[in-house]
């Protein structure tokens, strides 16, 4: 998947692990120029957790890459392959105090709907993160 310069290649495709609550994702790799900049993953499906906490879609973009929107188009490059798998809503998460991500969610046109509270059992929790602002894309 090519948007000008930037190139979003799958990785990875990892199973779903229902006893650890885990849906099957996709893992790639944002490059330009043959060169990563970031990456980026989509867990495929449903679930509390995700929808709730962990969203379908994260990224990340490396320091000397950032501020050029590689994150919003690499989101924009594989929310077809998100239709394809039959998901017509994506959510996407993000700490309250990342601003770059917030804009990304913006740019992308995705609606805030709440910032909630992280679960200590969760994830993001573990990772350092208390709250969690819930983006709604509705792909239909």
């Amino acid at each position: 998947m090519v948007d000008g310069e930037l190139e979003v290649v799958v990785v990875e495709t990892t199973p779903a692990d229902p006893a650890r609550g885990w849906l099957p994702a996709n893992v790639f790799d944002m490059r330009v120029g043959g060169c990563k900049v970031g990456g980026l993953n989509m867990r495929v499906g449903n679930t509390h957790n995700v929808v709730m906490y962990a969203g379908h879609i994260g990224y990340a973009v490396d320091e000397p890459y950032r501020r050029r929107h590689y994150a919003e188009r690499a989101c924009r490059l594989i929310l077809p392959v998100a239709k394809a798998h039959g998901m017509d809503t994506v959510w996407i998460m993000c700490n309250p105090d990342n601003v770059a991500s917030r804009i990304t969610c913006e740019r992308l046109g995705t609606t805030l709907v709440e910032i909630v509270p992280v679960p200590e059992d969760n994830d993001p929790y573990r990772h350092g993160d208390r709250e969690s602002c819930r983006y709604r894309l509705d792909l239909a």
